[in-house]
């Protein structure tokens, strides 16, 4: 006889976990199931929530950084390591609560399972904003490096049907406006922006897309925001370091003018100083920090006290 197989319900839907107090009286949620993918392990964020009590607040998706291959939820990169407050909570305390997002990473799935993870992710959180206190209707995409370039996607991608994915939560998953630190924004030039070789398949984008991208060029091509860039987009914020040796700024300012040539409210600021993860420059993380904070209070249309 064989066993009856019990499902239970999807994990999307399953009890918010207690809070705890984290600093200045904001309220973490850790370890939230927001998706749950066959065969692969249930995907989580971690929720950052202004000081109670509030509600309707704007959000913002965060997503890490490590070139889809490394990284999680926990941090906002190794130049905040051990920091406190944390990104998380400084953003929370200015009244705009965080979704530190975790998303299938290169060995497990090549894109655009990540997208689709991180499409996902604004779902669930529209879809549970009246339970945690968030507008649906205010949420912005953050990320670093790889999770930039995530973050960008989110923004550029918005209504395209083939790359929502198939994680069965309903609603939207658009956003009114994105912050992209250091990030890749042109796939099929990342190697040869940093002086690599383009054919070489151990580069964190060949191991993204299952080959180098000059021999996938239309998966290069779906994988890079620049080629996304229409009218009509949202708001998006553009940082890097003039001395970043994996990810050149060349590619923040060549997204930048197709943005700004497409009629878009796009902004760059670049750091002379500061290599990838802003490593060199501890002025650097602090001001990136701060201009992220001011441009989502911007652009989400929030009272919040602002650091």
């Amino acid at each position: 006889m064989v066993a009856p197989v019990i499902v239970g319900p999807p994990v999307e839907s399953a009890p918010l976990p207690p809070q705890r107090e984290a600093a200045g009286g904001v309220r973490m949620l850790a370890g939230v199931p927001y998706a749950g993918v066959p065969g692969a392990r249930p995907l989580e964020l971690d929720l950052w929530l202004p000081p109670a009590p509030t509600t309707d607040v704007p959000a913002v998706i965060f997503l890490h950084g490590g070139g889809w291959r490394l990284g999680s939820r926990h941090g906002a990169g190794p130049a905040y390591a051990g920091t406190s407050p944390n990104p998380f909570e400084l953003v929370a305390q200015s009244g705009i609560a965080v979704a530190s997002v975790d998303y299938r990473l290169s060995g497990e799935a090549g894109f655009p399972a990540q997208l689709h993870d991180a499409k996902a992710a604004v779902r669930w959180l529209r879809a549970r904003a009246g339970e945690i206190g968030v507008d649906p209707q205010r949420v912005a995409a953050w990320g670093e490096s790889a999770g930039g370039h995530l973050a960008e996607l989110l923004g550029l991608t918005a209504g395209d049907a083939t790359l929502e994915g198939t994680i069965e939560i309903t609603g939207t998953s658009a956003v009114s406006a994105v912050v992209a630190w250091y990030a890749p924004s042109d796939i099929a030039a990342v190697a040869t922006d940093a002086g690599s070789d383009p054919l070489d398949a151990t580069t964190r984008e060949a191991q993204l897309l299952g080959a180098p991208a000059a021999s996938v060029p239309e998966l290069a091509a779906l994988a890079s925001p620049i080629r996304h860039v229409r009218v009509g987009v949202p708001p998006i914020l553009l940082l890097h370091g003039r001395s970043d040796r994996l990810i050149s700024f060349r590619q923040s300012e060549r997204l930048h003018a197709a943005l700004v040539a497409a009629g878009a409210d796009a902004h760059l600021h670049l750091y002379d100083d500061a290599d990838h993860m802003w490593l060199g420059s501890t002025e650097a993380a602090a001001d990136a920090l701060q201009r992220t904070i001011a441009f989502l209070h911007h652009h989400l249309d929030t009272n919040g006290v602002r650091p």
